[in-house]
């Protein structure tokens, strides 16, 4: 296993940690026997950064983990993250509460505001008496080491929460198909902080088997996974990458992945980048996701219908592009409901034929 600096903590963490979002079910609950292999597995491998939080695998996540860690706990750098983005402090602080005694640990290495955005930090984490108060004094109780956050908003927020100097560290989404984050990662490694990545394998999309995929790394790769997760740890800007595994095979095989020496040459990362580049101009030659033909008035989302067939004419992603077209139909936006009236097709700057690739779209991802 690989090592890599926690920003400026002073913290070795693996380069690949174990995200128990994913542990194995038996019906509505947790399998715990093999939940507790799996990451008893991971530990044994090298694994040494464990991130939870409270809604994961129907509440029952945080416990298992507490179970697990059992023999393991100074080995291993445990995140979680609370929810509660209220302006009340003395809330928040009951979440903690609970946390520990759900993990049944005294102290929490990394604590998390789970999924927090710019204007959530502002006017409800920052107000006085809320959040940030009550989670300074717990930390200086010694409840939990290290204050970060999770993030799901536009990339400028990233590098806005980065600037306020609050946060030791973040946890967010990149992957080889959306690198959006790309430049906050940048910056916020640059400020000193430690960089976690989360879906590295896409929430994984990119796991499912795909020629386009292992294409970008010919001859080399095993499985789509590798490619994926080889390309997140190549950022030198990312500190972990956290992968969702529910068996001791996934556990071996992105192990494996994350203990090379060099995730991917120079060469090979910027030749990966140039193929990806290309395959997003192909990408925008069908859609470049402007919006100009919407509203549909018969209610199709005509760049979500193409964005998934992107997924699938240019990834090999059929498995999950099919979902995402089920999905759409379900919502009465598929393809399928366009009733060709032509009104759209004058609006697209790319003068895109929108009928004819709806029923493209169809034949490829509908049922039929």
């Amino acid at each position: 296993m690989q090592y890599r600096d926690f920003g400026n903590t002073g913290l070795k963490v693996s380069a690949l940690g174990f995200g128990a979002m994913r542990l194995p079910m038996k019906g509505k609950h947790v399998d715990e026997d093999k939940a507790i292999e799996t990451i008893h597995r991971a530990f044994e491998l090298g694994v040494n950064y464990l991130d939870t939080a409270c809604f994961y695998n129907e509440n029952e996540s945080e416990v298992v983990v507490g179970k697990a860690l059992k023999g393991w706990r100074d080995k291993v750098t445990l995140s979680t993250k609370n929810p509660d983005s209220s302006v009340d402090g003395d809330s928040w602080r009951k979440v903690l509460d609970e946390q520990l005694k759900k993990l049944d640990v005294d102290r929490i290495d990394i604590y998390n505001f789970h999924g927090i955005g710019w204007e959530v930090f502002e006017q409800h984490i920052m107000k006085p008496g809320g959040p940030m108060e009550a989670a300074r004094k717990a930390q200086d109780e010694g409840l939990f080491t290290h204050l970060s956050f999770s993030f799901h908003d536009e990339p400028e927020s990233l590098i806005k929460l980065a600037d306020t100097g609050e946060f030791t560290s973040v946890t967010c989404q990149y992957n080889l198909l959306d690198r959006a984050n790309e430049p906050s990662i940048a910056h916020a490694h640059k400020k000193g902080m430690g960089v976690v990545i989360m879906g590295p394998v896409g929430g994984g999309r990119l796991g499912a088997p795909s020629p386009e995929i292992q294409a970008l790394l010919p001859g080399v790769s095993k499985s789509s996974a590798e490619v994926a997760l080889r390309f997140v740890l190549s950022n030198p800007n990312v500190s972990c990458a956290i992968s969702g595994m529910s068996d001791v095979r996934m556990v071996e095989e992105n192990c494996a992945t994350a203990s090379r020496d060099e995730p991917l040459t120079p060469e090979e990362r910027a030749a990966v980048i140039a193929q990806l580049a290309e395959k997003k101009k192909l990408a925008e030659l069908y859609c470049t996701g402007c919006g100009y033909c919407m509203p549909c008035q018969h209610g199709v989302d005509i760049p979500g219908n193409f964005s998934a067939m992107n997924e699938y004419r240019l990834y090999g992603l059929k498995e999950h592009a099919a979902a995402r077209y089920e999905k759409l139909f379900q919502e009465q936006k598929a393809a399928e409901h366009c009733q060709e009236c032509g009104e759209c097709e004058p609006k697209c700057p790319q003068k895109i034929p929108i009928i004819e690739q709806l029923k493209e779209t169809h034949k490829a991802l509908g049922k039929q």
